[in-house]
């Protein structure tokens, strides 16, 4: 029976368009069913916020245009209608009341690239209930999955202090969509490219590459695999020297390096993949400085992280750019300086907090932390005489404010989009932009400083337990 059949059986577990409606937690179906038969369906707004932050002080919001592709282009198929039917516990009024799914409501959102801090709104969903409920599993994914990538990709940058950073993570990363989508939320975070094709393709995104160990250790000597490359791509190479002695590979890449001068061309730069970077770092810049090579520009890749960066530069490693991987696509939340860490993975989380008017909210007394404050809100970002930030103030959304920029913006409104999304390069200044204005004390590695994010006693006073 081997391959019969294998065609049909087969799935690359991509999702389509038409498979959305499906992306989400089966309690999104049964509510909606126990809704539909006690014909409630009251107007609420749902807001998308994180109560605390894994690592620093900061986050940098992404993920808003795959949210609002989702909300908008969010349909029930026939196939996907039959297909729930067959279960037998959704009835068929139910279903077929989602055959015309259109969402009318309203989304308010903080552009991407924006710095947020805990507790603040960064989405604010207005809708039917039955409606707004079905988008909470896609949200989360992505805007938990991109803010976190976005956030770690900006800390490496601020560690990097101007020198490139390239995202070498799809490899590692947790899933194919979180590939491309690490990808996208490392640029945001200020990443220069990426080694993965298709977000090139996909998203504009630069991409960037060398060599694997497999292309010198098929050839009969380093020096081979060196000269071929360089004859392949005579105005963009880069030599990865550390296959097996990174010294040897260093002068071998001299030679080649000679070599291309007579041609009328340059090696580019020389990449370190393994050992102690920073000893190796000064050894191999020594070597191209003594050929008369100052202008070959040294990578580093192998594990690297924020931290790791910030101690190889403030011990004057000579590196010009840096490749990450494993550590900035997924996210990870752990600093090898103490050992210390968490999960990797952002508990961002999405709230009913209005209903027809009314402040709603989850109070938790078992557990306070997980409360949530009621209320539709806005946040207002105050600047101090410089225009650096200062302070947000979180307040209900009808509320008279005397100073602050608003950050919320209007992004779907009576279900039609009223948001001109930003190319990715925009947002990516924007984040540049918005992140120079945040004081250095709030963005330091370790011990940093905490931002004042004020919540008026007009908010707090909605909190209520009812009996």
């Amino acid at each position: 029976m081997k391959g019969i059949g294998w065609k049909e059986r087969a799935k690359s577990a991509l999702l389509s368009v038409d498979e959305m409606a499906l992306f989400v937690d089966y309690y999104q179906l049964t509510m909606g069913q126990a809704d539909f038969d006690a014909d409630h369906d009251a107007i609420i707004t749902a807001n998308y916020y994180v109560r605390k932050i894994p690592q620093g002080q900061y986050l940098i919001a992404a993920g808003l245009e795959q949210v609002v592709h989702y909300i908008l282009n969010l349909r029930f198929t026939d196939a996907t209608l039959d297909w729930l039917a067959e279960r037998r516990d959704l009835s068929a009024d139910y279903l077929a009341s989602l055959r015309d799914f259109r969402f009318d409501g309203s989304v308010f959102a903080v552009p991407e690239g924006t710095p947020v801090f805990p507790n603040e709104p960064i989405i604010n969903v207005t809708g039917k209930s039955r409606d707004v409920q079905l988008f909470e599993t896609y949200l989360l994914c992505v805007m938990n999955f991109q803010t976190l990538i976005a956030t770690k990709a900006s800390r490496i940058v601020e560690a990097a202090r101007g020198r490139p950073v390239f995202d070498f993570g799809a490899r590692r990363a947790h899933g194919r969509d979180a590939g491309i989508l690490a990808a996208r939320a490392s640029f945001i975070g200020g990443a220069s490219g990426t080694s993965l094709v298709l977000a090139g393709c996909y998203f504009g995104i630069p991409y960037v590459g060398t060599m694997a160990h497999k292309f010198i250790s098929e050839r009969p000597t380093e020096l081979a695999a060196f000269r071929d490359y360089a004859a392949a791509f005579p105005n963009n190479t880069t030599l990865l020297i550390d296959t097996y002695d990174t010294l040897q590979g260093a002068r071998n890449a001299c030679i080649v390096a000679k070599e291309m001068e007579a041609r009328g061309t340059r090696l580019r730069a020389v990449r370190l993949d393994s050992g102690d970077l920073l000893t190796l770092s000064k050894q191999v810049r020594s070597i191209l400085d003594t050929e008369g090579f100052d202008y070959v520009q040294i990578i580093a890749s192998h594990d690297l992280d924020e931290f790791q960066i910030d101690t190889l530069l403030e011990n004057g490693a000579p590196l010009d750019s840096f490749g990450v991987g494993t550590r900035l696509a997924t996210g990870a939340n752990f600093n090898p300086r103490t050992g210390e860490g968490a999960p990797s993975a952002l508990g961002g989380v999405y709230k009913m907090v209005e209903s027809d008017g009314r402040p709603v909210g989850k109070q938790s007394l078992d557990e306070p932390a997980k409360a949530t404050i009621p209320g539709k809100k806005q946040i207002y970002r105050i600047t101090d005489a410089a225009g650096n930030y200062a302070k947000d103030q979180v307040t209900l959304w009808d509320e008279d404010v005397s100073e602050g920029q608003p950050l919320l913006v209007p992004v779907i409104e009576d279900g039609e989009l009223v948001y001109d999304f930003p190319t990715l390069q925009d947002i990516q200044a924007h984040t540049t932009t918005e992140l120079k204005r945040l004081p250095n004390s709030h963005k330091r590695l370790t011990a940093a400083a905490p931002y004042a994010v004020e919540m008026p006693p007009s908010l707090l006073a909605r909190i209520e337990v009812p009996s």
